[in-house]
C-alpha cells in the first residue's frame, strides 16, 4: 500500500507568493539578526563598535554581513556621517521595531524556562550517559580532533 505524501501547511509550501517570507523566516532564524535586533532595541542607535561589544562573540565581518541583510530588508538604518574618520550608526526602523517585540517575548520565555531546559538536558544527557561539557553563550563548542589518517603514519 502506498503511503499518502506528506501534506505541508499552506505556509510552508514553496510557491511565489510565500517566497519571500521563507526568506524572512531564515533572516530572522539566523544565529545574530535575533540578538542584533534585542540589543538594538534595548540601546537605540550605536555606532558599529559600540554594537559589536554589545554582541557576545560576533566577529567584524559576521557583523557586517548581518548588518547589511538587516539593512536590505528595511530592518535596521545606517546612517554616515561625513566626518574625517565617518562616523556610522546604527537603529531599528519602524519595521525592525515590530520585530523587537517578538523578539522581547522570545527572551523572556527564555528566561522564564531556563530551569526547565536544563533539567531536560540533564535528563538526556543521563539517559544518553553522555557528559557534555557545558561551553558558554556566544562561544562555539570545542571540535573533537579528527583521528590521524594512515598516511600520516
Amino acid at each position: 500500500m502506498a503511503k499518502a505524501p506528506l501534506k505541508r501547511p499552506p505556509e510552508l509550501e514553496h510557491t511565489p507568493a510565500n517566497c519571500h517570507a521563507r526568506e524572512m523566516l531564515a533572516r530572522v532564524g539566523d544565529k545574530w539578526s535575533v540578538y542584533v535586533i534585542h540589543v538594538l532595541g534595548d540601546a537605540g542607535t550605536l555606532r558599529f563598535n559600540e554594537l559589536r561589544s554589545r554582541v557576545d562573540g560576533i566577529s567584524q565581518r559576521m557583523l557586517t554581513v548581518t548588518l547589511r541583510g538587516m539593512e536590505r530588508d528595511g530592518l535596521v538604518t545606517r546612517t554616515v556621517y561625513p566626518e574625517v574618520p565617518p562616523r556610522v550608526e546604527y537603529a531599528l526602523t519602524r519595521l525592525g521595531a515590530t520585530l523587537r517585540q517578538l523578539v522581547r517575548g522570545l527572551v523572556q520565555w527564555s528566561g522564564a524556562h531556563l530551569t526547565e531546559v536544563d533539567a531536560a538536558r540533564a535528563a538526556y544527557d543521563a539517559r544518553n550517559r553522555r557528559t557534555v561539557k557545558a561551553v558558554p553563550l556566544g562561544r562555539p563548542a570545542p571540535l573533537l580532533r579528527a583521528r590521524p589518517s594512515r598516511a600520516a603514519v
